[in-house]
């Protein structure tokens, strides 16, 4: 027991550190230009999207629009996200309401339900019974979950791997979904009626317009392209965030610096990544610094990761497409054993009381 509060008062002096080099570079003030600047191109896009939906007419072509649709909302999707962290504005207020317009107006996520569950995740990065993102419903993430499948979706479970990214294109109906359930629950829900008329205009009054503006069978596609689109890709760059890291035993206490890298996975690549990934590429340096905005991330990463190689901390970056190279075959492995243990984390150990 000395040891460990010895070893938690260290932890605690190290990452004090990190933040004073983090705060003497000015990485944690705001970058107001780049949101205003990407909040003017989203709805500079919606104009000319829609613009081009008034002069292509009852033509397939607009199915190509409907995927540019997908790209923006998705772009929306990773602003809201950053709104919710209070990224953008000193002001939490702002935030929050930026945050709420965004994602459940915009984008059809309710504001709420994604605090929820977010911030829990934050917490307790890929800690089992702790992390909601841990407890998936449609991938077993540890073999404990795995073994509790039955029927089909055991069989399944088999070779998850191989439908992950197929399943991907269901993520957008499923964030809708969830949303939708959140705000009818019981309990308290903050400001749930102006979440709900935000919902029922995005999710209702959109597919109605469509539905009106083309012939059925167009409007159904351009929903379902634009759908698929979206939740592909906001799924794709959350995945490769902490699926296939190590899994934190439910009984287990890591300090702050460890829980939120070792059980994160940052992606290296050029700005295509970097735009498709909405900053989530420095997912490390984002769990360390949740309020840090996005363009300072990457500036913030080689004062972190020289941090984290003076205090043995295991700091992990890979490509995207050695990332996914891991997560499919993760899951497979997860699917096929159905016992034993996810990958193995000596710190994990080390720190368990």
């Amino acid at each position: 027991m000395i040891r460990a509060a010895r070893d938690r008062i260290r932890h605690q002096t190290g990452f004090r550190e990190l933040t004073d080099k983090i705060q003497a570079a000015g990485l944690l003030e705001r970058r107001y230009g780049f949101y205003w600047s990407m909040m003017a191109g989203a709805v500079a896009a919606f104009v000319a999207i829609g613009i081009g939906m008034v002069l292509l007419g009852d033509s397939w072509y607009q199915l190509i629009l409907a995927g540019i649709l997908g790209v923006v909302l998705s772009q929306l999707g990773f602003l809201g996200h950053e709104a919710a962290h209070r990224q953008m504005f000193r002001s939490p207020h702002w935030n929050e309401w930026v945050a709420r317009v965004l994602s459940t107006l915009m984008v059809g996520l309710s504001y709420g339900w994604w605090m929820n569950k977010h911030n829990r995740h934050h917490a307790n990065p890929n800690k089992q019974g702790t992390d909601p993102d841990v407890n998936n419903k449609f991938v077993a993430l540890t073999p404990v979950s795995a073994s509790l499948r039955k029927g089909l979706t055991e069989r399944l479970g088999r070779v998850q791997g191989f439908f992950f990214l197929p399943l991907l294109l269901l993520e957008g109906m499923s964030l809708h979904v969830a949303s939708v359930q959140y705000l009818f629950r019981r309990g308290t829900v903050k400001r749930r009626p102006v979440e709900i008329a935000f919902m029922v205009t995005r999710i209702v009054g959109w597919p109605v317009f469509l539905f009106i503006f083309f012939p059925p069978g167009l409007a159904a596609a351009f929903l379902g392209v634009q759908l698929a689109v979206f939740g592909f890709l906001l799924g794709a760059a959350f995945a490769p965030n902490h699926i296939a890291m190590p899994i934190v035993p439910p009984d287990s206490q890591v300090d702050f610096v460890r829980r939120q890298v070792v059980m994160s996975r940052n992606i290296s690549g050029g700005a295509l990544v970097r735009f498709f990934m909405g900053g989530l590429e420095n997912q490390v340096e984002h769990h360390l610094f949740p309020m840090m905005a996005r363009p300072n991330l990457k500036r913030a990463q080689q004062i972190v990761r020289e941090h984290c190689q003076q205090h043995g901390i295991p700091y992990t970056e890979t490509t995207l497409r050695q990332s996914y190279a891991t997560i499919l075959r993760y899951l497979n492995q997860v699917g096929l054993t159905k016992r034993g243990s996810t990958f193995a984390c000596p710190l994990v150990q080390f720190y368990r009381v």
